[in-house]
């Protein structure tokens, strides 16, 4: 008896969303963090991005810089990448460091 059987590589997955999903959109399933490579209509079968490197938002101002190698998490509320984990869902971790000035930080998505 099989126990699992082998689908796909997992680089993507499908989704179906209930409101229009643009591009670059993040997705939050469960602990699951995923990103709309491409749009994905209403009720449309489509798929997001499980693995890669993104660009997320993130905030700028004083202490806002992100170093490279730090873990960091999708806060939902703001739609922005931080490296605070309380309340907020685990991305990946951070390939390249961003100061306090810029407005994104490049993330390698980790589940």
């Amino acid at each position: 008896m099989a126990y699992a059987t082998y689908v796909h590589e997992g680089k993507s997955i499908d989704y179906t969303p209930s409101a229009d999903v643009a591009v670059g959109d993040v997705v939050v399933q469960g602990d699951l963090v995923a990103v709309a490579a491409r749009p994905i209509a209403a009720n449309a079968l489509g798929s997001l991005a499980t693995t890669g490197v993104f660009d997320f938002a993130k905030a700028t101002g004083t202490s806002t810089a992100i170093a490279a190698g730090t873990k960091v998490y999708w806060d939902a509320t703001n739609k922005v990448a931080t490296a605070t984990a309380t309340s907020n869902k685990y991305i990946g971790k951070v390939v390249k460091a961003a100061v306090d000035a810029d407005a994104t930080v490049r993330v390698r998505l980790e589940q």
